[in-house]
């Protein structure tokens, strides 16, 4: 690994990061890693590429965001009350439906968050949103990306 590069737009950059809630709890039970394209590739929060702009290897950053900088504020008008017949009998709480069943797709994502007998109810909002939330990052690494490989990751992108 090279400590002399910078995160810039073009670079393949290889981060380690947490995420934690208002309350300084783990989101998750461990650390993820995640490598991609800076400044062309859309995988991450605008306020955290911002803060990455500019770092170099081994770089750490713990960043508090606001829901509106993350997955949005909690909106109680997706929480929607589904007939029991429009679903699996094997209904489980967390299984998930694109869109809600049997109206045309929205495409958001509707997690089963209680059912009885007749009724489930279906969320549409992200687990995480109404949340604030820190993001403990390091940066792993920093490589230049190819002119063909910023080419199709933009191409993706479209």
């Amino acid at each position: 690994m090279s400590d002399d590069k910078q995160i810039a737009c073009g670079q393949w950059v290889s981060l380690r990061y947490r995420i934690y809630d208002s309350l300084a709890e783990a989101i998750e039970p461990e650390a993820r890693t995640l490598v991609y394209l800076y400044g062309v590739q859309k995988d991450l929060f605008p306020k955290i590429e911002q803060a990455l702009e500019g770092l170099e290897v081994n770089a750490r950053l713990s960043l508090y965001l606001e829901p509106s900088d993350t997955f949005g504020d909690y909106d109680e008008t997706l929480i929607h009350l589904v007939s029991r017949d429009l679903l699996p009998s094997s209904l489980e709480a967390g299984m998930s439906f694109e869109g809600l069943p049997g109206e045309t797709s929205d495409g958001l994502l509707y997690t089963v968050t209680d059912f009885t007998d007749e009724i489930a109810v279906l969320d549409g909002n992200h687990p995480l949103a109404g949340m604030g939330l820190r993001f403990d990052i390091e940066v792993l690494d920093i490589w230049p990306a190819t002119p063909d490989e910023i080419e199709a990751c933009a191409t993706l992108g479209d």
